[in-house]
């Protein structure tokens, strides 16, 4: 028998899969209860005809964070998952086929900014610098850390000011920037979040300094190499257990206390720590009995903010298109109308901006030889929009593959050999998402740092919740520095 205090872990995402590397490192003995057939959550894999498709992260950031988890089990992440760069960052294409490649070689972004507006040179480098300070302070002091009191926010509220994180991430684009496509460019990131640029708290510019520090990187073979990497260092390097199939129906309270879940199937399992990866909202809503909850009860869970939902389609194909690069931004006719539909009207608009990922173009072997994998992603209302998706899905794929054949993809329907989608119901009821939003709460400057859910949960001693849905929020470097607040939060094992 393990004697080791034991801690459990709710969820394998990649909040999941890191919490549950730290707590190894800390002396914990750690179960991780998945109640799908894979790891990953979020970052779930599937395979089809040959084809292997990344369920979601698909962007990798900030290596160094997944470098610290192998470090802290004693072995090197290069000697599991080779990261290989990639470049453009994003091909940024408008609706007119104007192209914007964005990337970190500095030249060529100075060389396209200045062919649009060359007073806009002298713009981005401001931006950049903006970008560079609010990282100093929003990624590299606060994003490891915790918000769990009035105290700690109040010591960062004069910084923030500083920074101007009153501001939204477009607003700030737009003091630096006059050409409007230049404005799109850099404040289209804060989707990849969940946020919608218009409303979004300036301090997610930081992203745009991120990704020239670090670059942006793909796992070879797949973000899910990443993912088995991690179970391979909970199960074999530090002698944790991973458990897929097997979901969990209620955190177990005594007085204020976590003490262990009860299984879908009726067992209970002690524990002497619970963290919850699941979405926050479900975390509190559904997990957590409402006598045990002060803060996040229901009518607080129902008014709060959510991001905006996903649909998604998987399709390999026969062929190659080899001018299409690795992530590539398919920018509608409208940008904030469009927006607005999405977040404020909640309406599933006609037109869409898409997101169009083709792994293949870094790792051939994502496919089959001689063809081609994809998804493209289109971030359409979460479920409050009243969409019928079981009727409306296939209409909106069709939409999408005609305009994609129309733009960037000749010849694309006769050549599709596999397929599969994914929809907010699919967010809601396959990942246990509050209104099948696909990032949790939505990041407005009300529902960040302190005032979204805590690490260390408010309603319960020893219950923590890593993941997008608390600080610092969603993004792979978010989720996984959701995890190293823990560090700071749980007491090393006994």
């Amino acid at each position: 028998m393990d004697s080791r205090p034991h801690a459990v872990v709710i969820g394998s995402g990649f909040g999941g899969l890191a919490a549950a590397v730290r707590l190894g490192a800390k002396g914990y003995r750690v179960s991780v209860f998945e109640k799908l057939d894979k790891p990953g959550g979020r970052a779930y894999v599937y395979e089809d005809n040959g084809f292997v498709f990344d369920a979601g992260p698909t962007v990798i950031t900030a290596p160094f964070l997944f470098d610290e988890l192998w470090e802290l089990a004693g072995r090197k992440r290069a000697d599991d998952v080779e990261l290989a760069p990639v470049t453009p960052y994003y091909r940024i294409r408008f609706d007119d086929g104007f192209v914007f490649d964005y990337s970190g070689d500095a030249e060529s972004m100075r060389q396209q900014i200045a062919a649009l507006e060359p007073a806009d040179v002298q713009g981005y480098q401001r931006f950049l610098e903006m970008s560079e300070s609010i990282f100093k302070v929003g990624f590299e002091k606060l994003a490891h850390v915790p918000f769990d009191s009035w105290t700690s926010m109040a010591k960062i509220a004069p910084q923030m000011v500083r920074l101007q994180s009153y501001r939204t991430v477009y607003g700030l684009v737009q003091k630096f920037i006059r050409n409007d496509r230049l404005r799109q460019v850099l404040s289209f990131h804060t989707l990849l979040v969940g946020g919608n640029p218009f409303e979004t708290t300036s301090i997610y510019a930081l992203i745009a300094y991120l990704e020239r520090k670090w670059g942006v990187w793909f796992a070879m073979g797949g973000t899910a190499k990443l993912v088995q990497g991690l179970v391979r260092l909970i199960e074999d390097a530090q002698g944790g257990q991973v458990h897929l199939n097997t979901g969990v129906q209620q955190i177990l309270v005594e007085g204020r206390k976590a003490v262990g879940v009860r299984l879908e199937d009726g067992r209970e399992i002690r524990a002497d720590v619970v963290v919850s990866n699941a979405d926050s909202a479900t975390t509190y809503k559904h997990l957590v009995p409402a006598e045990h909850r002060r803060r996040w009860t229901d009518k607080k869970i129902a008014k709060a903010r959510y991001s905006m939902s996903l649909f998604v389609w998987y399709f390999g194909t026969d062929r190659k298109y080899d001018d299409i690069a690795h992530h590539t931004i398919l920018l509608g006719p409208r940008y904030k109308g469009l927006l607005d539909d999405i977040f404020k009207n909640k309406v599933l608009a006609e037109d869409f901006s898409l997101y169009l990922h083709r792994p293949t173009a870094t790792d051939p072997s994502m496919a089959p030889e001689g063809c081609d994998g994809f998804y493209v992603l289109s971030p359409v209302p979460h479920l409050d929009s009243g969409t019928d998706w079981e009727e409306e899905a296939q209409r909106y794929q069709d939409k999408i593959a005609e305009y994609l054949e129309r733009s960037v993809m000749p010849g694309l329907r006769k050549h599709i050999v596999a397929s599969r989608r994914l929809t907010p119901i699919d967010f809601r009821d396959r990942l246990s998402s509050e209104k099948g939003a696909a990032f949790g709460l939505e990041p407005v400057l009300t529902q960040s740092a302190y005032f979204r859910p805590h690490n260390k949960s408010e309603e319960l001693e020893g219950l923590y919740i890593v993941g997008a849905g608390t600080h610092p929020g969603a993004g792979v470097p978010g989720v996984l520095s959701s995890a190293r607040v823990l560090d700071e939060l749980v007491p090393d094992a006994g």
